[in-house]
């Protein structure tokens, strides 16, 4: 594995995403509608929400956004770009490649969201919990990379399906349900203000989670690639 390799197709991924701002505008543009739709819906009515349904708005919008920025990693390359990827790289420096740059690319759009939906989204004083910032933090950069090497090796499978957005949906379902459940459970964890050993077990499990897949993306993308 080159790392300079794996630095120039992330360093492609940049430009190419550079050059389609659109893409990227885009899916600000849908993070913050779908924000603002929400608290069109919950805000101006109570003017608070309670810790519980913040947290999990929060987390839908995430996921979705990533389901739309993420997934389209291999489903949109083209038949050509795939032979020239063939031919100058190997496919542990593309898939590693991909995954980094889609955690990055998602952790940039998680943290612009939470921002922004901390921002207009006024949190309920859940008793007088002091919010912890930091484990808070932790949830979404482990929720990111979780979600972003997950569907960045569903997308390569799916890719080489016809029916790849229907494949896609199935496959990502069981994958993304474990991580799913663990980011919310650190993230309430974190908003309760609970003692930070309480969270010990959601972390552990989420960086086995990350873990597993990475290394599962790593011994089987490159049969799937020659395919």
């Amino acid at each position: 594995m080159n790392k300079n390799q794996i630095l120039s197709l992330i360093g492609k991924e940049l430009l190419s995403e550079w050059r389609q701002r659109f893409a990227l505008n885009g899916m600000v543009l849908y993070l913050a509608s779908t924000i603002f739709v929400c608290y069109m819906s919950f805000g101006l009515k109570a003017g608070v929400i309670d810790p519980i349904t913040w947290n999990a708005l929060f987390w839908i919008i995430i996921l979705f956004t990533a389901v739309n920025s993420v997934a389209k990693s291999f489903i949109q390359e083209s038949r050509g770009r795939a032979l020239y990827y063939y031919s100058i790289a190997s496919p542990i420096e593309i898939i590693i490649s991909k995954i980094i740059y889609n955690a990055l690319l998602l952790l940039g759009l998680a943290l612009t969201g939470f921002v922004i939906y901390s921002f207009v989204m006024a949190r309920g004083d859940n008793d007088g919990a002091q919010f912890d910032l930091l484990y808070f933090l932790i949830s979404i950069v482990l929720g990111a990379i979780g979600l972003a090497a997950s569907l960045t090796m569903i997308s390569g499978i799916a890719a080489k399906a016809e029916n790849s957005t229907s494949l896609m949906a199935v496959l990502s379902f069981p994958v993304i349900l474990p991580i799913m459940l663990m980011v919310i459970k650190l993230s309430k964890n974190a908003m309760d203000g609970l003692d930070r050993s309480s969270s010990t077990d959601e972390i552990l499990v989420l960086l086995a989670i990350n873990a597993i897949v990475i290394a599962v993306s790593y011994l089987l993308f490159p049969y799937l690639w020659r395919s």
